[in-house]
């Protein structure tokens, strides 16, 4: 691998397009999994309808090892890059009728699921990514882990109901001997490519798409092309080149780096490694914040939790990432890594204005450590236009500590409110060593006027945000004093921001 310590390197990508190995070389960085399924294999079932990860017209499975055995998951093929996709199996719909239609490819016929069509294939591979996982749940009738399945699949022809009638047979029916067999042989062939130590590294004639295996090369890398752009689960990248028509000729890709999918427990933290996508973080990261719960399950849909990282969140640095409001409130710390050595700083610290991070040439993002035990006054409420699969309007996340009657400390953080995630410091000191009363967040709630000028874009005016920050912060004060219903039990955000 170029200026790194990696000997030998490999030039192919090596791919399971359904049951059948291929190897091809990479001409160019940005082509993506959709593009090389149509254009190259000629898999015309899996379509393109917003490019941009948003309808699951392109929803394809992606097999992975994990731990050394074959796991399934639905993605958007339509903004992950090709080079991503090395050493995995790829399933359309083209691939999943072995011994007669596939249980999913049955219920849609029956339940009169297709109108149109041209969503169809999509919804067939989340159910087919459903059936495999188990995640229809016991008899099939389990509609809250059905909609969350399917909350990344539009229908224009709104022919939900039959679909989810659908998904409910999909759910009882058993996984055949056929796809047993052919799982298990697609299995051993990812083994072994496995147990090949050669890196990826793809030389184009614009540049070039390297898989580093390890921290040391993945840090020579970045020392070497400082001006490569990082890649992990594509799912904000991959905009930067299907809608704004980018070309990303020199792409380090995250991925391959084992080490970075570690999620560590110790005595102290939760240590996340910058690979992990919110799919893979989501039990041991609800486990430790179980008030997290009902806004992680809200950030894109199921195809983009499958592939989006929280380190990517973080390191792309969007105003109205879900996932540093409520870290910056928990306290985090930020790991960055690169050729000189590791450093560590606080989260919030790590966002200087829209745009610009701290961080230096040649470093990247390696882990996010989240201090344990959790407080439990800790909450995070999320307002978009849309309940699923909606990008953020405003974002709040709230740690405040009483000791008899008195605030000790606070720790408001917001997205949304600013071109950066950041705390409230204004209203945090009209709380502190103030009695914990409506009259001392009242206070507060006025101080986030000075806290934030936030600005009016098609997702909300900027009198709206304000406003339903102050909402935010008053929904905290009687959450926690038992005067709302949890947000456990499915209650939203929204029902505090009337206007």
């Amino acid at each position: 691998m170029q200026a790194c310590r990696s000997g030998e390197t490999r030039d192919t990508v090596r791919l399971l397009v359904g049951w059948e190995a291929k190897e091809f070389p990479l001409g160019d960085p940005n082509w993506t999994l959709l593009q090389l399924l149509r254009e190259d294999f000629g898999l015309t079932g899996t379509k393109e309808g917003c490019a941009e990860g948003d309808c699951g017209a392109c929803t394809v499975l992606v097999g992975r090892l994990v731990g050394g055995r074959l796991a399934y998951r639905a993605v958007n093929a339509c903004i992950l890059f090709t080079g991503a996709l090395d050493g995995c199996q790829v399933l359309t719909v083209e691939h999943i009728a072995l011994d007669g239609l596939h249980p999913a490819q049955e219920a849609m016929a029956a339940e009169g699921g297709s109108q149109c069509g041209f969503c169809t294939p999509g919804f067939v591979m989340s159910l087919v990514g459903m059936h495999v996982n188990g995640a229809g749940g016991d008899g099939g009738a389990e509609r809250g882990a059905i909609d969350a399945v399917l909350a990344g699949n539009l229908c224009r022809c709104t022919g939900y109901g039959p679909i989810i009638a659908a998904a409910r047979r999909v759910a009882t029916a058993p996984v055949s001997d056929a796809w047993t067999r052919a799982t298990a042989r697609a299995e051993e062939t990812l083994r072994e490519w496995a147990a090949d130590p050669r890196p990826l590294f793809c030389q184009t004639l614009r540049g070039f798409f390297a898989a580093p295996r390890s921290r040391a090369d993945l840090a020579c890398l970045m020392a070497a092309h400082p001006e490569a752009t990082l890649v992990a689960g594509a799912t904000d990248v991959g905009l930067w080149v299907t809608k704004q028509g980018k070309r990303l000729d020199k792409q380090i890709y995250l991925g391959a780096v084992g080490d970075l999918h570690n999620i560590r427990q110790t005595d102290d933290a939760i240590e996340i490694g910058a690979a992990v996508t919110y799919a893979e973080a989501e039990t041991a990261l609800l486990k430790a914040i179980p008030a997290l719960a009902p806004t992680f399950r809200r950030i894109g849909s199921t195809q983009v939790r499958n592939s989006g990282t929280i380190g990517g969140n973080i390191a792309n640095a969007s105003p109205i990432g879900d996932t540093p409001p409520p870290l910056i409130a928990l306290g985090a710390t930020l790991v960055l890594e690169s050729a000189d050595g590791m450093r560590e700083l606080p989260l919030e610290r790590y966002f200087l204005d829209y745009g610009r991070q701290d961080r230096k040439p040649g470093e990247f993002v390696a882990a996010v450590r989240v201090p344990t035990p959790v407080p439990d006054s800790f909450r995070c409420y999320k307002v978009s236009k849309r309940f699923e699969q909606d990008i953020t309007a405003v974002l709040g996340a709230f740690v405040v500590l009483v000791s008899d009657g008195t605030v000790v400390s606070a720790r408001l953080a917001f997205g949304g409110m600013a071109g950066t995630p950041m705390r409230a410091r204004r209203a945090e000191a009209a709380l502190a060593d103030q009695p914990w009363t409506m009259e001392t967040v009242s206070a507060a709630m006025d101080a986030l006027g000075d806290d934030f000028t936030p600005m009016t874009d098609m997702r909300a005016s900027a009198d709206y945000r304000l406003m339903v920050a102050r909402n935010l912060l008053e929904r905290y004060f009687h959450d926690l004093a038992g005067g709302l219903a949890s947000l456990a039990d499915g209650a939203i955000a929204e029902a505090l921001c009337d206007v």
